[in-house]
């Protein structure tokens, strides 16, 4: 259920319309208002933000607000109630700033946040899970590329953090944006509980707007200021020693008209305009970067039973790399994935694996890293052709690839 209330809120929140797409592509956020009052409230939004804080009332014009939101009053408060749903803040952008705001939420289980830079189809997202308080992933942040969310790949410091999230009381949180970098505040405003030091979209300047998945949750409060730019001055992992990091890509099709245990034919590879990427640091293809997410309705996310059935929906990219070798050997290849592969030497399969969230067990989260499967390469002397047909199910759409010496 994580992944497919992601998916729909994403989809929603970053088009306007949710339940009208298919993660298909996307246009902008912001839908126009005509009345006169939304008109000069717009004006005086837009001047007031460029040196002061703006408070944003929960009844104002200003919010567009999609799926289940609405004004409210809770806990005696004016606030926003949002279940599945999203307030956008209308004709503002916002490349570095703080973000304050308070939030209560009765609902025991739950997705709430704040994202930022909304761009189109891509943007910035850091949010609490009240299900999760006090665990070591209460809290995450995650790009949206594509419209997909990658939480699969970008995890753990920098991207998860433990905190205590109160239930059914207003706290505060707090929201800096710096340059590339963000600092998000829980309650204590003078500690963060996360930093980010590499924000991953890429995206320099864009909307900003409250989101929640699922899970009842109030807003007030809300109040929101630009600051100067800093320096774009990112911070990157290491590219760690034997990291294959060219690759070229097919375009994305269909997973369930394909036989992913074969590989693809000369002609077939011949035929395919594949396209050159190059691995980010420390080591991750993320295929949203460059492929529009796809966003399957997962059988198995509610019954493990089910894990092995066809999934419609699911699509398939192929990769490609060549390997050089001096001589005859065997190699080790740490490979990563979200979330099924199959690896292909020099066009024989060697392996075929899934790392989807719930595949493994009922609570497997299918985080992305060099070490989720290890296969032996057969390298012959000369040039050999590495090749995955990689397919996604939702949570990141990515790889990580390692070559090591068998001990």
């Amino acid at each position: 259920m994580i992944q497919r209330h992601a998916d729909l809120l994403v989809r929603f929140l970053l088009v306007g319309a949710w339940f009208t797409a298919s993660h298909a592509g996307l246009t902008s956020l912001a839908a126009s208002n005509t009345s006169a009052k939304a008109t000069v409230e717009s004006t005086l939004l837009f001047q007031t933000a460029q040196t002061t804080t703006l408070s944003v009332p929960a009844d104002s014009t200003q919010w567009d607000l999609q799926g289940q939101a609405k004004a409210a009053e809770y806990q005696g408060r004016k606030c926003l109630f949002l279940d599945g749903g999203a307030a956008t803040l209308k004709d503002f952008e916002m490349r570095d700033g703080v973000v304050d705001v308070d939030v209560s939420t009765p609902a025991s289980r739950g997705f709430f946040g704040i994202q930022i830079r909304i761009d189109g189809s891509n943007a910035e997202w850091v949010y609490l899970r009240q299900h999760k308080s006090g665990q070591p992933d209460a809290m995450q942040y995650t790009p949206v590329l594509n419209t997909g969310l990658n939480w699969q790949i970008y995890n753990g410091p920098g991207f998860t953090g433990s905190v205590d999230i109160p239930k059914d009381v207003w706290f505060h949180v707090r929201l800096e944006v710096l340059g590339p970098q963000a600092k998000f505040y829980v309650n204590d405003m003078e500690k963060p509980k996360l930093v980010m030091k590499d924000l991953k979209s890429g995206v320099q300047k864009g909307q900003v707007a409250l989101a929640v998945l699922t899970g009842a949750t109030y807003f007030s409060n809300f109040e929101i200021r630009r600051t100067p730019d800093v320096p774009w001055e990112r911070t990157l992992p290491t590219m760690p020693s034997g990291t294959l990091t060219k690759w070229s890509i097919s375009p994305a099709y269909d997973a369930l008209t394909r036989n992913l245990e074969h590989s693809l034919t000369t002609r077939e590879i011949d035929d395919i305009r594949w396209q050159d990427v190059e691995a980010e640091p420390p080591g991750f293809v993320v295929v949203y970067r460059f492929r529009e997410a796809p966003h399957p309705k997962v059988s198995f996310a509610n019954d493990f039973s089910k894990r092995l059935e066809p999934q419609p929906g699911m699509k398939v990219v192929y990769a490609r790399t060549s390997i050089d070798s001096d001589r005859d050997l065997v190699k080790k290849l740490f490979i990563g994935y979200s979330d099924d592969v199959s690896v292909f030497l020099n066009g024989q399969i060697l392996f075929r694996g899934r790392s989807a969230q719930y595949f493994r067990d009922p609570g497997f989260l299918g985080i992305v890293n060099p070490e989720n499967d290890t296969v032996y390469l057969p390298l012959k002397k000369g040039r050999n052709e590495l090749m995955l047909a990689l397919s996604e199910l939702g949570g990141g759409w990515g790889f990580i690839c390692r070559l090591a010496e068998v001990d």
